[in-house]
C-alpha cells in the first residue's frame, strides 16, 4: 500500500535516494541514471542494484560519482536478509553510510564491500552454481549433483539456483563480460560450467524457471522434477564421482575465491565473508561461512585438498602465494 507504480520519470523528483534495477546491461543502466539522477533532492545520492557489473564503471554515467553506490538485494528480497553494499572508486564515506543506515532501516543485514566484477557475494555464488553446471558436463548425473549439495548443507543444488535466477540472466552476464573483456583488449576464457549454460540457453532453449523451464521441469499444479532430457544429453556412464569429491567441490571453490577476495581487497574482514557466505549465498550455516569453514579444516589441510581439486578439476581451486596470505593474515585469534 505505500509503494506507488508509475511510468512517468518524472514522478521521482524529490527522492533521496534513487535505485536503479534494470537489467545487467550497461548502455540500459547509464541511460537510467541519466534520466533518473537529475530527479533527486538536494544532497540525495544513487544506487545500482547490479548484482555484477563493477560499480565505478556504471557511475562513469553519473554527475556525481562521489554520490553513487552500489546496494545490492538478494532474490527473493523479501526473504533474503543480506543486503551487499558496495563502495565504488569514487564513492564517499557519507553515502557509504547513508546507505548502511537505509539497509538497517528495511531490518535488513547489510555488509559492505569494495568494487570488483560481481562484487564478492555474485563472484562466489557464481562458483558454486557454475561448478555444478561443469560437473554435470562431465556426465555427473544431476540428481546426484543436487542432492550432495543439499546433503552438504547448501539450501538448493545449483542447477535448481541457476533455474530460480535465469539462465537466461547468466548468459547475459557472461555476454556482457566478452564485451568490457573486448573493450579492454582483454580474452575472456569462460569455464566449463558457463558454457554448458550458454548451450542450455542458446542452442537448447531452456532459459529457467521464469521461462517455463531450465534444467528443471515445472507442471501447473505439480512439484517440479529435473528434465528428462538431461541424462540423455550430458550423462555419461563412466563418469568417476564421489559424493565427497561432489561436495568438497562446491565448497572449497567458494572458499577458494573468498579467500581471493580477502586478498584482493574486494572483502575486508573475515565477519563480512562468513555473514555475507551464510545469508546472501546460502553457504551451509554449519561451517560457520566460508573463510570459517577454510579455518575448521585447518589452513594446511585446506591448502593440500585444494592442490589435490586443482590438480584433477582445473585452476579454480589453485591457491595462489596472495590467497594463502590472506588467509593466514585474517586469521581469527582466540
Amino acid at each position: 500500500g505505500r509503494i506507488t507504480p508509475t511510468a512517468d520519470v518524472s514522478e521521482l523528483k524529490g527522492c533521496e535516494l534513487i535505485i536503479e534495477a534494470v537489467f545487467e546491461q550497461r548502455d540500459l543502466k547509464a541511460k537510467v541514471t541519466q534520466e533518473a539522477e537529475p530527479l533527486l533532492a538536494a544532497g540525495g545520492f544513487f544506487a545500482s542494484n547490479t548484482s555484477t557489473l563493477p560499480i565505478s564503471g556504471l557511475a562513469q554515467a553519473s554527475k556525481a560519482p562521489q554520490k553513487f553506490v552500489g546496494i545490492h538485494f538478494f532474490s527473493p528480497v523479501d526473504k533474503m536478509k543480506l543486503v551487499e553494499i558496495i563502495r565504488g572508486q569514487q564513492t564517499d564515506d557519507e553515502t557509504v553510510a547513508r546507505a548502511y543506515d537505509y539497509v538497517l532501516a528495511l531490518g535488513k543485514l547489510p555488509i559492505v564491500v569494495n568494487d570488483s566484477r560481481g562484487f564478492y557475494t555474485s563472484r562466489t555464488f557464481g562458483t558454486y552454481v557454475m561448478e555444478g553446471a561443469a560437473m554435470l558436463g562431465e556426465g555427473i548425473p544431476a540428481p546426484v549433483i543436487e542432492n550432495a549439495a543439499v546433503q552438504a548443507g547448501l539450501p538448493v543444488g545449483p542447477l535448481a539456483v541457476l533455474d530460480e535466477t535465469a539462465l537466461s540472466l547468466s548468459v547475459h552476464v557472461l555476454d556482457q563480460t566478452r564485451a568490457d573483456y573486448a573493450a579492454e583488449g582483454k580474452a575472456f576464457e569462460a569455464t566449463p560450467g558457463e558454457l554448458l549454460v550458454e548451450r542450455m540457453v542458446k542452442e537448447l532453449k531452456r532459459n529457467g524457471r521464469a521461462a517455463g523451464g531450465g534444467f528443471y521441469d515445472y507442471p501447473q499444479g505439480a512439484k517440479k522434477y529435473l528434465w528428462p532430457e538431461l541424462k540423455v544429453l550430458f550423462e555419461k556412464p563412466g563418469a568417476a564421482w564421489t559424493v565427497k569429491d561432489i561436495q568438497d567441490r562446491l565448497l572449497y571453490r567458494q572458499s577458494v575465491e573468498t579467500a581471493r577476495c580477502l586478498a584482493e581487497g574486494v572483502l575486508t574482514s573475515v565477519h563480512d565473508a562468513n555473514v555475507g557466505s551464510i545469508f546472501g549465498i546460502g553457504f551451509p550455516a554449519w561451517t560457520g561461512g566460508a573463510m570459517q569453514f577454510i579455518y575448521g579444516q585447518g589452513i594446511d589441510a585446506f591448502e593440500q585438498r585444494c592442490a589435490e581439486l586443482a590438480a584433477a578439476h582445473g585452476k579454480g581451486f589453485a591457491l595462489d602465494d596472495a590467497a594463502k596470505a590472506a588467509i593466514r593474515k585474517f586469521q581469527p585469534r582466540w
